[in-house]
């Protein structure tokens, strides 16, 4: 065999595990299908702005050996997610806090929130919550829902809420105090180089093709290599033997403006279901970038279908058991492994990728 490993995707998770192996002497080969590294962290300079390519990245993670591992590659800045809610023009404030409480009811003091919620939650008559739903109401009431999430996430999944699982939104923060910092963790940043750099220097020194699709040569590449770590579709990897996972996609449609100011933050959600796309990105505010142009970024939320990029793994019952099939053919091939969030079938923030591809390599180590 000619490498130790053959790393299919140049992402967080594969370039990670082959920088620790590389350290450790073994040789790595990376394919990547798209036309550069980084996969969906990949960021690229226009105007003097680094421009998240494929969306929003912000660092943000709890663990502080994770926090010191990123920061060897980088220095980050101290940007601090305030995320702004569009709809139908009225502005309010998120995570959903006491800005958004009073915005809504008027209310002032935390007590006063509380007691609305409570209210609208007794008055629906909601109990255990089996859906995206009935638990978005148990947390925020039905007021907030209407308006900053039913919208939302309707768009983002291209279904009904009372049809999704209830555990999409148990992620979203809600506080009973003025703090509009989006995510609770106490390390939070951008790198101040893109997340480009960052990738650039977990692979110096390893072998990357790119514009390489696996499955254009797959005979070839799975006899060059002793295993194959995978992180791309694990459907696709099995030919969709068992049948298609189901995913989520988004379309970009960005802009280079004359304008100093576009909207004044960086990340502006839109609600209400009459406006297309989830979100705006003015990219400049991730650094602080003082420019007299601006960059933006509208996202749309497609359905997924063979041929696009699949963003988000639709983790309902259904997806859930068909993942397990492939993850039970998966247990039964010593020289492949799947990782990342295609590969793996679930929703993973930047450190838990991390945190996994440092775990794989722990356990690759000792054999």
């Amino acid at each position: 065999m000619k490498y130790d490993y053959l790393v299919v995707g140049a992402g967080l998770f594969g370039s990670v595990f082959a920088f620790e192996m590389n350290k450790k002497g073994k040789k790595c080969l990376i394919l990547e299908k798209r036309s550069h590294i980084g996969g969906n962290v990949y960021t690229q300079k226009i105007d003097g702005i680094n421009v998240h390519i494929y969306g929003a990245h912000i660092f943000h993670t709890k663990n502080k050996d994770i926090w010191d591992y990123i920061n060897k590659f980088s220095d980050f800045n101290n940007y601090r997610n305030q995320v702004i809610a569009n709809y139908k023009e009225d502005i309010f404030s998120l995570p959903f806090n006491m800005y958004t409480f009073n915005k809504i009811w008027g209310v002032v003091t935390p007590k006063e929130a509380e007691r609305k919620i409570e209210e609208q939650v007794k008055e629906l008559g909601i109990i255990n919550p089996k859906n995206l739903e009935e638990q978005a109401i148990s947390l925020v009431g039905i007021d907030i829902y209407k308006k900053l999430i039913e919208g939302y996430t309707e768009k983002q999944w291209g279904k009904e809420c009372k049809d999704l699982p209830s555990f999409i939104i148990k992620r979203i923060p809600v506080r009973y105090t003025y703090d509009n910092n989006y995510f609770n963790d106490q390390y939070q940043g951008i790198p101040k180089n893109g997340y480009t750099s960052i990738i650039e220097k977990m692979l110096e020194g390893i072998e990357v093709k790119l514009n390489t699709n696996f499955f254009d040569n797959r005979d070839f590449w799975e006899k060059i290599s002793t295993k194959i770590i995978f992180t791309g579709m694990i459907d696709e990897y099995y030919d969709y033997c068992f049948g298609d996972l189901e995913y989520r996609s988004l379309k970009f449609q960005m802009e280079s403006l004359n304008t100093e100011n576009y909207q004044g933050n960086a990340v502006v959600n839109y609600t209400d279901k009459e406006v297309p796309y989830t979100r705006i990105i003015e990219h400049k505010y991730f650094d602080f970038i003082d420019s007299k142009k601006t960059v933006i970024s509208k996202e749309y939320p497609i359905k997924y279908r063979r041929g696009k990029e699949p963003y988000y793994p639709v983790n309902d019952e259904k997806n859930n058991n068909l993942y397990n099939q492939y993850s039970n053919l998966a247990k039964k091939q010593e020289n492949v492994i799947f990782g990342g969030r295609l590969g793996l079938y679930k929703y993973y923030d930047m450190d838990q990728i991390i945190l996994e591809a440092l775990k794989l390599v722990e356990i690759e180590s000792k054999k």
